[in-house]
């Protein structure tokens, strides 16, 4: 298996199929950055199929066994599901991660191509908050019909992501446990960071983990669950009727020591850290 100088072995592979998203979320692809005049990458540049399909080729052997399609957001890049048509031939864990917008009406053709599971990035369930941190006209409906369909097609357990930002969506953590309480979808809460240095981000906007557990404490009571492996990002926990909620304590509690992550951006660089400046140019 592939290791790292500090013995940390390379087993999840995030891939990036698109520099584009049609969100500006507020920590990630934030507008005053990646607006009207910024220069994305030329279509010459991205990885094709059969170039990212050759590349995970070559990894797999090497000790992958997971894969993760990102972007920008992934269900823009055109055909999409004929890429996880020619990764699912791999036989490792094949994983989306997508903001939803467009997740309803290609459900089902993912599963049949291939996907094994998918998670949503969703930050509120009242239309102002959630439309005023991912800088959207799109409505939390038409994300939670995404939500829905990837669990009737077969996608459970779905995870939701939530970007914790203080200030601004603090209230968000209750309604979304709530929401999804008893049903086949696990809410994950991420702490607010810097990502790419273009969020202008600032440590006092920080919610941490043990203060997203303490808001959910209030009306609930939780115990932790085992971490079931190595290189878990998220810490569970679990109520006495079995709903399990997930921290992503990026900034408290960083997870560096046991990362097996990589990345591999839509211009073939890999990457071996989220907040690298550079990586290795594999294409």
């Amino acid at each position: 298996m592939l290791a790292d100088t500090m013995g940390r072995p390379l087993r999840d592979l995030r891939i990036s199929v698109i520099d584009r998203c049609n969100f500006r979320c507020r920590y990630c692809m934030p507008r005053e950055v990646f607006g009207t005049d910024y220069q994305y990458l030329p279509r010459s540049e991205i990885l094709s199929f059969e170039e990212i399909d050759r590349l995970v080729s070559l990894l797999v052997p090497l000790g992958i066994e997971k894969i993760r399609l990102t972007g920008g957001e992934p269900l823009l890049r055109r055909d999409f599901p004929t890429l996880v048509t020619m990764l699912a031939k791999h036989g490792v864990e094949l994983a989306l991660t997508t903001n939803g917008a467009l997740l309803a009406g290609m459900a089902e053709e993912l599963v049949v191509a291939g996907l094994d599971r998918v998670t949503v990035s969703l930050d509120a369930l009242d239309e102002e908050t959630f439309q005023s941190m991912s800088d959207t006209e799109t409505s939390v409906a038409e994300v939670l019909a995404g939500i829905d369909a990837a669990v009737a097609a077969g996608l459970s357990p779905v995870k939701v992501n939530a970007v914790i930002c203080r200030g601004v969506n603090e209230h968000a953590v209750d309604d979304l446990f709530e929401h999804f309480r008893g049903t086949d979808v696990t809410v994950r809460f991420i702490e607010y960071m810097d990502v790419g240095a273009s969020n202008k981000w600032r440590a006092e906007e920080v919610v941490s983990g043990a203060e997203i557990l303490q808001i959910l404490a209030e009306s609930h009571e939780f115990e932790p669950v085992a971490e079931s492996v190595v290189g878990q990002v998220a810490k569970l926990w679990r109520t006495k009727e079995g709903d399990e909620v997930g921290l992503i304590t990026s900034v408290s509690e960083p997870f560096c020591g046991d990362c097996c992550r990589a990345r591999l951006s839509s211009s073939g660089e890999l990457y071996t850290c989220l907040f690298a400046e550079t990586g290795f140019d594999l294409k």
